[in-house]
């Protein structure tokens, strides 16, 4: 514990207490009081810590409904996940106050100087790395969770909390290598069984009688963003990665297992899944592995499943959702989508979604007019889009993905089926 983390976590937790009551877990009707995850995406620049986006959830769109999402409703609305995605809009959001002339605390504009060796130099085989927009390099990211990220994380704190915590049984046909999964099936990406089987990538949900999911425990995707970056496919054709990584990821005391984290997140610590990336650059293009620091905090969330227990013994898990970003986006999510809206319906869309998102990106590559950007106006342009994600501007991070996919996080698996939409 240290006061650093003790002032991102409430740097968080204080944003999330000005939130309407509406935004927070209740006490129902028949007496269960709500609990629910909180996380939160912090900047530190000079003399200032501010918490530009913040998410709480805990609930997951069955793979079986991903083809009628139509890039409505949000796949993933973990804490964790649903914060990256709010600070992906947060970024945008400062991207589009730039290039109406307005000033940003936490981007700037790259200058034409500074683009000019890149484009010269970006023949056939160079990546490309000429994103308009830059963050700024005296500005820090850090990440506040609640609780222990689902996943590889977390499975001891899971294991402690069982009547037996000894190990399960691992089928024959799962592997027992740490961290590799042999063949594309169900038993190849887990969720919280087979307790012996740690440093593999794990799966949503958790419980064996929830409708099944490709998406990935939040453990495994924040490790991957340490190759990345917190950018997602489409703020990286508006921003350059370089300086957008977390410095630090911030947990309860309660929360915390240094063996499961160094396990999960290290690339030096023994047994370190992450180890094979150590100092991996993928050069000029902005990418390259910059591990983040795990600090522990003393202070609870006030809705954490730990303080809720504490004041009843009579609890259940929230089925709100709330994305804020510190623009000035507020919304209750049920089901992926906005709260009193049908699951599909386009009204539903959360400015976080994929619709939105892709939305906003495209209308400001228009602001940016004729020049460097008319690549990236192309890409976002494209029909689909799965057609914007595999854009050529786009090569150098799916290369990276692949590489970390294959060298640390293996048996990775794609969730598909919500690409081909358009928004026409």
């Amino acid at each position: 514990m240290t006061q650093y983390a003790d002032a991102i976590a409430s740097s968080v937790l204080e944003e999330f207490r000005k939130l309407s009551a509406k935004r927070k877990p209740s006490v129902r009707d028949n007496g269960l009081h709500e609990w629910v995850p909180l996380s939160g995406i912090v900047a530190k620049g000079p003399g200032s810590l501010k918490c530009v986006a913040l998410a709480t959830g805990m609930k997951c769109l069955p793979a079986s409904k991903l083809p009628q999402a139509n890039g409505i409703a949000i796949h993933d609305s973990h804490a964790e996940v649903l914060a990256l995605r709010t600070f992906n809009q947060f970024v945008l959001q400062e991207c589009r106050r730039l290039t109406l002339g307005e000033q940003s605390e936490f981007l700037r504009r790259r200058t034409d100087l500074e683009l000019a060796p890149l484009k010269k130099s970006n023949g056939q085989d160079a990546p490309w790395h000429g994103q308009p927009f830059a963050w700024r390099k005296d500005v820090t990211l850090h990440m506040y969770c609640s609780e222990a990220p689902c996943g590889d994380a977390s499975m001891e704190l899971i294991m402690a909390a069982q009547d037996d915590a000894s190990p399960w049984t691992i089928p024959l046909t799962l592997s027992t290598t740490p961290a590799q999964a042999p063949d594309p099936t169900p038993l190849s990406l887990p969720g919280r069984a087979y307790f012996s089987h740690l440093g593999v990538v794990r799966r949503k949900p958790a419980r064996g009688d929830a409708p099944p999911t490709l998406s990935k425990s939040c453990s495994d995707k924040i490790a991957l963003k340490q190759c990345t970056s917190l950018l997602s496919s489409l703020t990286s054709l508006l921003i350059s990665p370089h300086n957008v990584y977390l410095s630090s990821l911030v947990l309860p005391e309660s929360q915390y297992s240094a063996t499961a984290c160094k396990r999960c997140f290290s690339a030096v610590a023994p047994g370190g899944r992450m180890s094979a990336l150590v100092g991996r650059e993928w050069t000029g293009s902005g990418y390259a592995f910059v591990p983040f620091q795990v600090e522990t905090t003393g202070l609870e969330f006030d809705f954490s499943k730990r303080t809720v227990a504490a004041r009843s013994d009579k609890t259940s898990a929230s089925n709100l959702a709330v994305a804020w970003v510190r623009s000035g986006i507020e919304e209750g999510l049920i089901g992926g989508v906005m709260q009193g809206r049908k699951q599909f319906d386009l009204r539903g869309a959360s400015a976080v979604s994929r619709r939105r998102m892709w939305g906003l990106a495209a209308e400001i590559a228009g602001l940016l007019g004729a020049g460097a950007e008319d690549g990236i106006a192309g890409v976002l342009a494209a029909g689909t889009y799965d057609e914007v994600k595999e854009g050529g501007l786009l090569e150098a991070r799916r290369k990276v993905k692949d590489e970390a996919h294959r060298d640390a996080l293996k048996g990775w698996l794609r969730n598909m089926g919500d690409g081909v939409f358009s928004l026409l």
